[in-house]
């Protein structure tokens, strides 16, 4: 995941694939199949000429070095790769180490918990969109809520006692476009550890 800023040196970056959208809705890289495992994935990227390269659970995330400055064509060239090596097509969402850990250093969810009744989320953009929503914002009247934008990533919070995980990603889908990916909080400081 990486956007393009003049003061950031792009050495670290984490790539998350939104994949494609199973039958529930839910949207992953789906582990059962062979060619979105870790190891084909840190292939293709290897094949790239990324070094460094390694996989923070099996969703997707993929942590590279690279000396390019240029997001849009590092995008470009993953995007591209992964139908001719792999078979799949993917949308491909960059953030830097720098990002992360600014992201993370707001703690947006302070006082939160991830938890089997709550699920912290963070939704990355792959383009910086202008919201006309207040934040706080409760989504369709339900327990959804979406704490905030920060930096090209949206925080949200589902109630898992009376809303379901793909409601929210359907809804996002709509405002934002195909062009995103969720993570869990916790996957998302799981990233920067495997980052440092």
């Amino acid at each position: 995941m990486l956007e393009v800023q003049t003061e950031a040196k792009y050495d670290q970056i984490c790539c998350s694939l939104p994949g494609t959208v199973r039958q529930d809705g839910v949207r992953g890289i789906a582990p059962a199949n062979p060619n979105m495992r870790n190891d084909k994935l840190r292939g293709v990227f290897e094949k790239l000429g990324f070094a460094n390269v390694k996989t923070v659970i099996s969703s997707g995330n993929v942590i590279f070095e690279s000396p390019s400055r240029s997001a849009a064509t590092l995008e470009e060239t993953i995007e591209k790769a992964l139908p001719e090596h792999l078979g799949f097509t993917s949308t491909t969402i960059l953030r830097s180490q720098v990002q992360i850990k600014r992201l993370v250093d707001q703690n947006p969810f302070k006082g939160m918990e991830h938890s089997q009744t709550s699920s912290l989320n963070v939704t990355f953009l792959k383009k910086k969109r202008k919201v006309d929503l207040k934040f706080p914002y409760n989504v369709n009247n339900r327990d959804d809520s979406l704490l905030g934008m920060y930096n090209g990533a949206i925080c949200s919070v589902i109630d898992l006692t009376s809303a379901k995980t793909p409601d929210l990603m359907v809804w996002l889908e709509k405002q934002f476009g195909k062009e995103i990916t969720t993570r869990t909080w916790k996957t998302v400081g799981r990233i920067l550890k495997a980052m440092e």
